[in-house]
C-alpha cells in the first residue's frame, strides 16, 4: 500500500470484515472504538461510524479514558464531537484521587492506575469483544510491529488497528478530504495530544511525538503489556 486511497481501502475492507463477523455473532454493540479525541483515533472512529451506519446497525460506541488532567480543549471538543456524531460514548475515569497525586512522576504506575486499570474496567463493563484503536506504525518505535489484530487478555478481547500503515500525512489529508474536525490544539502547533502533566508543543527538530514526555515514551512497550493501547 503506498497511496492514501489503497490505505483507505483497505483499512475499510478490514473494518468491514469485522462488522459481517459481528453481525453473524453477537453484534456490533461489542465493538467499541478507543477514542482519545485525537486526529488518528477521530479517523478510525468516522470510519467504524459509517460502515455500522449503512449497516443499520448504529450508533456507534467507543470508549474514551478521562484521566482528570487531559486538556480541556480536549475533553470540550470530544464532548461537542460525541453529540454531533450521536457517539455512544463511556467515558473511563480513574478510582484512585488526584488530590496530591504525583502525576507523571513514575510514568508506569501513573498510566496504569489513570489509563490501563480504568480501560480495562469499561472493557469489561461494556462486554467489549474488539476495541479498534488509531495507533500507526511510524509514530514511535515501539508500534513498528504492531499487528492489525492483536489478543488481549485480562480481559479477553481483541484489540484492532486498522490505520498501522497510515502516516500523519495521511491523517490530515484524509481530514481534509472529507472535512472531519479536529481538536482546536492542533492549531496551535500540536502534534500528539496526551495528558498536559506529559504533553507540550514540539521540538520544531523533532518528531510528531517530541511533545510527549520521553520518560514515558521511554516505557512504552512496557505499558502495551499492561494493558495500554
Amino acid at each position: 500500500m503506498t497511496t492514501l486511497d489503497e490505505k483507505i481501502l483497505h483499512s475499510e475492507s478490514l473494518l468491514s470484515g469485522l462488522l459481517e463477523q459481528a453481525l453473524a455473532g453477537d453484534g456490533p454493540q461489542r465493538v467499541r472504538v478507543a477514542w482519545t479525541g485525537g486526529k488518528d483515533s477521530t479517523v478510525a472512529l468516522f470510519i467504524w461510524k459509517l460502515l455500522v451506519e449503512h449497516a443499520g446497525a448504529g450508533p456507534v460506541r467507543a470508549i474514551t479514558l478521562d484521566t482528570g488532567c487531559k486538556f480541556p480543549e480536549v475533553l470540550a471538543f470530544r464532548d461537542r464531537l460525541a453529540a454531533e456524531w450521536s457517539v455512544d460514548l463511556l467515558i473511563a475515569r480513574p478510582e484512585v484521587s488526584l488530590d496530591g497525586y504525583p502525576l507523571a512522576e513514575d510514568p508506569l504506575t501513573c498510566c496504569r492506575e489513570l489509563k490501563v486499570e480504568p480501560l480495562k474496567k469499561a472493557v469489561r463493563a461494556t462486554g467489549t469483544t474488539h476495541l479498534l484503536t488509531g495507533i500507526r506504525r511510524d509514530e514511535h518505535p515501539d508500534r513498528a510491529g504492531r499487528l492489525e489484530f492483536e489478543t488481549r487478555t485480562d480481559p479477553d478481547h481483541t484489540l484492532v488497528n486498522p490505520l498501522l500503515d497510515w502516516t500523519e500525512t495521511d491523517i490530515w489529508a484524509f481530514h481534509a478530504r472529507f472535512g472531519l474536525p479536529h481538536c482546536e490544539l492542533y492549531d496551535r502547533g500540536y502534534r500528539s495530544l496526551g495528558c498536559r502533566p506529559c504533553t507540550t508543543l514540539p521540538d520544531g527538530q523533532g518528531g510528531e511525538r517530541s511533545g510527549r514526555a520521553q520518560n514515558k515514551e521511554a516505557v512504552l512497550s512496557v505499558l502495551t503489556g499492561l494493558g495500554y493501547f
